[in-house]
Formats: structure tokens, sequence, C-alpha cells
């Protein structure tokens, strides 16, 4: 058992890794995941097979659409501090 326990803990942090917490179709996708797991648990202790199956369907509705109303805005462009001022113009030649 350990033997799996190491590729899955690698798996779900690569997996984890590549998502964006940006985007709504992330947050959507995470948020049924979470919703359905709960659901199903939830259904499943109360009313048995048929309550998991209704719990996990209704979970991940309602974490789907979590998900996608809780997305927070990008951060703002800042553009990047100006360099170093021009010198100053040479001095005036005098004879």
């Amino acid at each position: 058992m350990n033997a799996l326990m190491m590729p899955a803990a690698i798996a779900l942090l690569l997996g984890l890794a590549a998502c964006d917490p940006y985007n709504p179709a992330d947050r959507a996708l995470g948020g049924a995941a979470i919703g359905a797991a709960t659901g199903a648990a939830i259904g499943g202790a109360v009313a048995g097979g048929t309550g998991a199956a209704i719990g996990a369907a209704t979970g991940a509705a309602t974490g789907a659409a979590t998900g996608v109303a809780t997305t927070p805005p990008p951060p703002g462009y800042y553009p990047p501090p100006p360099g170093y001022y021009p010198p100053p113009p040479p001095p005036p030649y005098y004879r």
C-alpha cells in the first residue's frame, strides 16, 4: 500500500499545480469534484445507494456553481517601473 501512496500523492500535487485560480472552468471542475464527493458521502450516510447518487449530482451542481461564482478577478496589470531618467543635456559651448 505504501508503494501506491507516493505516486498518488505526486499525481495529486502535480494536478493541483496545474490549476489556475483565476480561470472559472478550473474553479467549476474543482468545486464539482468536491461537491460530488461530499454529496455522495452525506447522501450515502443518510439514504443509502440512491441517496448517494442524488447527493453526488446535487453536490456536483452546487459545487460547480459555487466555484464559478467565487472566481476572483485576475490581478491588475501594473507596468514596470520607469528606468533611469535621461542624462541632462550637455553644457553650452563657450568660446
